[in-house]
């Protein structure tokens, strides 16, 4: 049975899936084209990538990363809903933000080698990642509190008015969201309502209409907010693409 996830198969081609495995999860694939920089912007998520033999794992961003592409290069990804990844690794997710970090560093050398070498030796590497964190997906590790941050911050809500409705003292809810979002609810609102306006002027829609669309006070607003987080004006984010 063919991998239902499709290969990236020429230099810049870049596919995904949702995972049929890991609730939430998306799986995806990217090939390399000429060298030069590629620009990753934060998203709230965590990524464990297989490259060269290797697994990393891909912290939660609060700033956009620039990554030097390497020609010829194949990457085999799963990036988790924000929120999961940690739990399903094991790990805090504020202990690996902003940072790329080898799998073999966070779980017992010998274990994450045979997890790298399973994954680069299969013919469906997109399926032995989901098997290897699916099995994992099973284990109840997650924090109930962070499915009620995440749909807050989505929401755009203070965090005064979600640590009431939970019933909890607003530092208590920042300590839980560190560890699973790797920051708080302010700046996953912030992170998350960012990448909304991205999605939304690459599908062609007017700036000054996104800032409305994403509850910015107005296009200046949303053109710093968009500086702060990736480095560049919305503008250059969209022609990069």
């Amino acid at each position: 049975m063919a991998d239902p996830l499709p290969v990236a198969d020429g230099p810049g081609a870049y596919r995904e899936r949702a995972s049929r495995r890991v609730p939430g999860a998306v799986l995806w694939t990217r090939a390399d084209g000429a060298a030069g920089p590629v620009r990753v912007v934060p998203d709230g998520c965590m990524d464990l990538i297989a490259v060269d033999g290797r697994l990393i794992v891909a912290g939660p961003d609060t700033r956009a990363h620039l990554v030097e592409a390497v020609p010829g290069a194949v990457y085999t990804a799963m990036r988790f809903r924000p929120g999961t990844g940690a739990a399903l690794l094991g790990v805090r997710a504020d202990e690996l933000r902003d940072r790329r970090v080898p799998l073999e560093d966070l779980w017992p050398g010998r274990r994450a080698r045979l997890v790298a070498q399973r994954v680069a030796e299969s013919p469906l590497p997109g399926r032995a990642l989901e098997e290897v964190v699916g099995g994992r997906a099973a284990v109840d590790a997650y924090d109930p509190l962070a499915g009620a941050v995440l749909a807050s911050a989505r929401r755009g809500e203070p965090v005064s008015v979600l640590a009431a409705r939970l019933g909890l003292g607003e530092r208590q809810v920042h300590r839980r969201s560190l560890r699973a979002f790797g920051y708080g609810p302010k700046t996953l609102a912030r992170v998350l309502r960012a990448n909304r306006a991205l999605e939304s002027a690459r599908a062609g829609v007017r700036f000054a209409d996104v800032a409305v669309a994403c509850g910015y006070a107005d296009q200046a607003h949303l053109a710093r907010e968009v500086r702060r987080l990736t480095g560049v004006t919305l503008g250059e984010l969209v022609r990069e693409r």
